[in-house]
């Protein structure tokens, strides 16, 4: 059990996480097209659908239904559809209609072919528009000034190749990570119940509990935090994660994120002295994380009262030191109250310490 809980499965989820998205973004996403014009200039606009990296035509269909039959199989995540007449409109200065449908099941799929479809369709009516200024004598200047009067100028801050292994990687494996450290503290606690060594695991620590519990943490901890700082070497200097930090925030996140779990654990093991009630406690803690962390969706964008309840997590208060610290290289003063949280979560178990000693002593152990 602690062999493939603090080992195996760790190693194997930093792996796991950070090679499925090793591409930093999908791409040949497959599309679907329905050409009803079949003309020059909607076979240009399939090619130059095609010959976007995040986009590939892998079919055409005859009608809608059957291209939205495939959507539904899960064949494509999305079709053009280009109606008859397309082209003539374009050319006598009328507004066509483009569609275009997509799935969002997938949200990152969807998301992404929705602005491939509608930058092909907008440079569909463009083509055509500057075909006939330039018929009518304008000067490429002025047919780009028609065409797009604001031109913009997009830079991405801090992750500027949009890669989503940079995004999700640096939250999603340190909750798992958390999550295992969360599952094991207690069960280590609880089996001395489970198995009948708790009076005699005391008298090893001479009847201190402080003792008895450093001793069971101590290698738990120092395992954990070489799986810790082993994950952010990889990430950070294998993988070349941005982390214009530098290295003090990161090591001292990784300390803080193993003590804070780990004191956290102690303490609901101290409230609620049952292996299985502990481990269902630590469990939907850290499960629950991954929703409050604001990794995936910002916690000011809650309701106010989830909002007050993510800063119970220490997942939450991982992530603001690294997006504030490490990836946007501020000073930790800036994350100060994030990190005295952690300190706090690890101070935890002096509040309930002595119940653990109490339920060593004189608890039995009810399955």
């Amino acid at each position: 059990m602690y062999l493939f809980c603090m080992v195996i499965f760790p190693i194997v989820v930093i792996f796991f996480f950070t090679s499925i998205l090793n591409e930093g973004q999908p791409t040949e996403m497959p599309v679907g097209v329905v050409d009803e014009d079949n003309t020059a200039t909607s076979r240009e606009m399939i090619r130059n659908l095609d010959a976007f990296q995040t986009s590939h035509v892998v079919a055409h269909y005859p009608n809608m239904n059957e291209a939205r039959d495939a959507i539904q199989r899960n064949e494509i995540y999305a079709f053009l559809l280009i109606p008859k007449g397309t082209t003539d409109k374009l050319v006598s200065s009328e507004q066509p209609k483009i569609s275009f449908y997509y799935s969002s099941v997938a949200l990152l799929a969807g998301s992404t072919l929705f602005r491939d479809l509608k930058t092909i369709s907008t440079l569909g009516s463009a083509g055509a528009g500057a075909a006939k200024l330039s018929a009518l004598g304008k000067t490429p200047d002025e047919i780009k000034t028609f065409l797009q009067p604001i031109a913009v100028d997009l830079h991405m801050v801090g992750n500027p190749w949009a890669n989503y292994n940079i995004y999700l990687s640096t939250a999603m494996v340190p909750g798992v990570l958390m999550l295992f450290v969360f599952l094991i503290t207690p069960y280590s606690i609880g089996t001395e119940l489970k198995f009948k060594r708790s009076k005699e695991w005391l008298d090893m620590a001479g009847g201190n509990i402080h003792v008895a519990i450093l001793g069971k943490i101590l290698p738990q901890f120092l395992t954990f935090l070489c799986i810790f700082y082993g994950y952010e070497f990889y990430i950070y200097y294998v993988l070349n994660f941005p982390h214009p930090g530098g290295v003090i925030p990161i090591l001292l996140l990784g300390l803080l994120s193993v003590t804070a779990c780990e004191g956290f654990g102690v303490f609901i093991f101290g409230l609620m002295p049952s292996l299985r009630m502990a481990m269902s406690v630590c469990s939907l803690w850290g499960v629950l994380s991954f929703s409050t962390s604001g990794a995936t969706y910002p916690v000011f964008s809650m309701n106010p009262m989830i909002e007050a309840m993510a800063q119970l997590f220490p997942l939450r208060h991982y992530y603001m030191v690294y997006q504030i610290g490490i990836f946007n290289g501020y000073s930790l003063y800036n994350c100060a109250i994030n990190i005295g949280a952690l300190v706090i979560f690890t101070l935890l178990p002096v509040l309930s310490i002595n119940h653990i000693k109490t339920a060593m002593l004189k608890y039995t152990y009810i399955p």
